[in-house]
């Protein structure tokens, strides 16, 4: 049994992290680090976990665990490091966007993979430490990877994308109140929200003479989870052309899939799966991407980096069921 630590066990992805392992038959969850809820059973905070597990938050840490988690708000994942000090065996796995860029992936002679399992399985199998993608960059680069992998990105690209109030995390905003969010829509960093970044960087990676833009519109929608993107740009070739290009790319993924028919968000909510559909009009190619943002899009994408990681079957504990209706 692999022991695992975690940091920062409050929030809605470390919700989701503690569900998926203590359902997973190859790790035992050794520690839930949180100083606002030491002494707190992990039920009180994460209440679908009532009679699941006894485990409490602490404030001890192991720094000899197999695995750490780090479940930390943006920024925080860097200083926690440079105060704590895990053994050179223990494999760390981040879902801030710390250490996600390539100025930012070497962090005192650590050297974070990018963990998009679908572009590189066999760096991360081989990896210590992973910073694991953004949910928008998980969706739009899963939507996207097949025609950079191609050279075929030749014009600007177009995305749309939504996502449900867990996106914006537990802290309270304007825009995050019930009364606010019910019945209401909207756009925010449009152009200049922060995944772009890595999206950006994977792009230029697989097809470094792509000169286009990425326009990116991030919307808020009124639902609690998920991500339905649309994403267009310039295809010269035939829709069936487009069809075997992708089914080939992940003919070996193992929770990324292409769908005959159109997509809509419920077919992924509680599951790690991607969908993708495809659409041809004119000479434009319409890529449709839908995830669960808080599982394929942080805890689920981080556990399938970890099963790579040790070794196990990159589906252990992930067969997860959705909730259709």
């Amino acid at each position: 049994m692999a022991e695992i630590g975690i940091v920062g066990g409050a929030g809605y992805t470390a919700g989701e992290l503690i569900r998926i392992l203590l359902n997973h038959k190859k790790v035992n969850i050794n520690f839930i680090y949180s100083t606002s809820n030491a002494g707190n059973k992990i039920a009180k905070i994460h209440q679908d976990l009532i009679d699941v597990t006894d485990i409490e938050f602490t404030q001890n840490i192991n720094f000899n665990v197999d695995v750490l988690f780090l479940c930390l708000g943006h920024g925080n994942s860097k200083s926690f490091l440079e105060n704590n000090k895990f053994s050179d065996s223990t494999k760390i796995i981040d879902l801030s966007n710390d250490f996600r860029l390539i100025n930012d992936k070497n962090f005192e002679n650590k050297k974070f993979v990018y963990g998009l399992p679908e572009l590189q399985s066999k760096t991360i199998k081989k990896a210590a430490y992973i910073a694991n993608p953004g949910c928008f960059a998980t969706a739009i680069q899963l939507a996207i990877l097949p025609l950079a992998t191609n050279n075929l990105l030749k014009e600007d690209i177009h995305v749309n994308a939504v996502t449900g109030a867990t996106g914006a995390g537990t802290s309270l905003s304007k825009t995050t109140h019930f009364t606010w969010r019910d019945n209401n829509f909207s756009h925010y960093k449009s152009f200049t929200h922060q995944h772009l970044g890595e999206i950006n960087q994977t792009v230029n990676q697989l097809q470094s003479n792509f000169n286009s833009e990425i326009n990116f519109i991030p919307n808020r929608g009124n639902f609690s989870r998920g991500i339905f993107a649309t994403a267009y740009t310039k295809f010269d070739g035939k829709i069936e052309e487009a069809k075997e290009l992708y089914t080939d790319f992940y003919k070996d993924a193992a929770f990324t899939f292409i769908s005959e028919d159109p997509i809509h968000l419920k077919q992924v909510v509680n599951t790690n799966k991607c969908l993708i559909h495809l659409l041809k009009h004119n000479n434009k190619l319409l890529i449709t991407s839908t995830i669960d943002n808080l599982i394929k899009g942080a805890s689920g994408q981080a556990v399938h980096n970890m099963n790579l990681m040790l070794g196990f079957n990159e589906t252990e504990g992930l067969n997860l069921k959705g909730t259709y209706f």
